[in-house]
């Protein structure tokens, strides 16, 4: 009864935020304020619903709520969904919800239909150190803000666009103005970076102490450390002043791109990432 309750409650969010996602389209093509404001309090409701999910199914399987990928996928999207709401209060940029959360959708919707929903938590009974929590906790931290800075930098590139092609709209003024994009997408990866390195540090050590078959030659290490790089240059290029506007917003794209590539390619070549136990 407990799980078909829990169900019950995600896909009920998951309807939520199916409206909440077709309002803030409607708002993004017509300017509707009224809707934008519909959608942000569903969206609100949605991070409770998923937050309420979350915590019951931690109780109930007993397991730590990002150690497997169904669960990890969950704590993924409300991770975004969260920093969308906060960012949306402090900085107040409208469409960085919705981008956000057509993402996150999309993403959480895929959850539904795929093999892994099955999947059983067996691996928290494998852990005997704490360290691999911290591990997860920073590794996906440092995942969604990634995201949101990689939103930003779209939205630069579409800002770019449209003030190329002189089509002064109400979306173009609503997209932020391109030097604050830059700005946040670039404080956003200032943030992430550390994290992103001790997630990789912490993962490392708890790997080489408690595996016998892990290696530092590891697919999953290398492409970590190489994202790593990757993003510790483009912060570099554009503090130096090497790279600046619709060039590091490119950058950034790309850098996104190359994370992606390590979590979903080369965690499947790895032999030891929790993804494939």
């Amino acid at each position: 009864m407990e799980l078909l309750n829990n169900s019950i409650i995600y896909h009920v969010a998951i309807i939520l935020y199916a409206c909440s996602v077709s309002l803030y389209c409607i708002d993004f093509l017509q300017s509707n304020q009224r809707a934008n404001r519909t959608a942000f309090w569903l969206l609100a409701i949605v991070w409770l619903l998923q937050t309420v999910f979350m915590c019951i199914r931690a109780v109930e399987t007993h397991a730590n709520p990002v150690l497997t990928l169904l669960s990890g996928v969950y704590f993924y999207v409300w991770l975004l969904i969260t920093l969308s709401l906060i960012l949306n209060r402090l900085q107040r940029i409208d469409f960085l919800v919705f981008f956000t959360n057509v993402l996150a959708f999309s993403i959480s919707a895929l959850s539904i239909f795929t093999p892994f929903g099955k999947t059983p938590p067996v691996l928290a009974n494998r852990l005997v150190s704490e360290l691999v929590y911290v591990h997860v906790g920073m590794a996906f931290l440092s995942y969604a803000t990634f995201t949101v800075s990689f939103i930003f930098s779209l939205m630069y590139l579409l800002q770019y666009r449209l003030l190329k092609q002189k089509k002064w709209t109400v979306r173009l003024r609503r997209l932020g103005n391109l030097p604050k994009l830059n700005t946040l997408s670039y404080v956003l990866n200032i943030f992430a970076a550390p994290f992103f390195l001790f997630a990789i540090l912490l993962g490392c050590i708890w790997a080489y102490t408690k595996l016998e078959n892990f290696h530092w030659y590891d697919p999953k290490v290398i492409g970590s450390f190489v994202v790593f790089i990757v993003y510790c240059t483009g912060l570099y290029l554009y503090t130096s002043g090497k790279l600046q506007g619709k060039q590091i917003a490119h950058w950034n794209v790309g850098a996104f791109l190359t994370l992606l590539i390590n979590i979903f390619l080369l965690s499947s070549l790895t032999s030891f990432h929790f993804w494939n136990l």
